[in-house]
């Protein structure tokens, strides 16, 4: 299998490389490119046999599927530069959830999907989230999911909820981190405990949290029902976050959806302006 990978940003990066570090994929079946090459060179100098590229089109050119990593306002212009060179027979993943695949699917002649990474695929943990277009078939869905296995938990979405699973799934990593940070912040400074040591601490929990979520099958409510004795320290606790965060996560989402509809309006008028121009 060869695989072209499109923008070498955050997400881009983390992809190559937890695909090397996993075992998926060898170096040398992977060709990159970005905007600004140095960046694409200096992810392919430490993993000898990748080849970097200047233009995008010769990371795509004969790769079976080929990743696009790039922002939303960028992908008009990167769709126009593959155009040309793209065959039925490859996939197209994208990985920038404003992009629909309606829009994909009208101005390329391949095979057309959306993945939704996380940060912990980095750590070969999480999920991915795989939004398939129509020209899909069951074996192309299958060889995909089957790459992506080795870094994740591929789970097959509606594209009508890609921004709520989104949200879950790749957001939620800095959502609860932000939680975690406010947590140990409270308890070096109401304490004087090292900060280490509490990062270190609540690290370990949130661990084994996730553990017992998965591998224990607890559910939150059962996790909060077994540590909360009733008229304990962590029920009163409870109570009051529950009183502080109540309602806040409704506003994250329609925060979040907000913003996901002004980027997908965005995208829309970019790919529709060229249809209007181009009649």
């Amino acid at each position: 299998m060869k695989v072209g990978l499109i923008g070498t940003g955050s997400m881009g990066s983390l992809l190559v490389e937890a695909l090397v570090e996993s075992g998926a994929l060898a170096p040398e079946q992977i060709s990159i490119s970005n905007r600004t090459y140095g960046k694409a060179k200096a992810i392919a100098d430490r993993h000898p046999g990748m080849r970097a590229y200047h233009a995008n089109v010769e990371a795509a050119r004969g790769a079976d599927i080929v990743f696009l990593c790039v922002k939303p306002l960028e992908f008009k212009k990167v769709v126009d530069d593959l155009r040309a060179v793209l065959q039925p027979e490859q996939i197209i993943v994208s990985i920038t959830s404003p992009v629909l695949l309606s829009h994909l699917e009208e101005w390329l002649p391949c095979k057309i999907t959306k993945v939704i990474p996380s940060i912990t695929n980095l750590v070969w943990s999480g999920s991915s989230l795989c939004i398939h277009g129509s020209r899909m078939l069951e074996e192309d869905c299958d060889a995909l999911e089957a790459l992506l296995s080795h870094i994740s938990e591929p789970l097959r979405v509606e594209e009508g909820y890609t921004r709520v699973v989104s949200d879950l799934s790749s957001c939620g990593p800095a959502f609860l981190s932000c939680i975690l940070q406010q947590f140990i912040d409270a308890a070096v400074e109401e304490t004087g405990i090292d900060r280490r040591e509490a990062t270190a601490v609540a690290s370990q929990m949130l661990l084994g949290t996730g553990l017992l979520l998965t591998e224990g099958g607890l559910t939150p409510a059962q996790i909060q029902e077994r540590v909360a004795v009733p008229g304990g320290i962590t029920a009163h606790a409870l109570n009051l976050l529950s009183r502080e965060t109540e309602g806040l996560f409704h506003q994250v989402i329609r925060t979040t959806h907000a913003k996901y509809r002004e980027d997908v309006a965005k995208v829309t008028a970019a790919f529709c302006a060229e249809e209007v121009n181009g009649q």
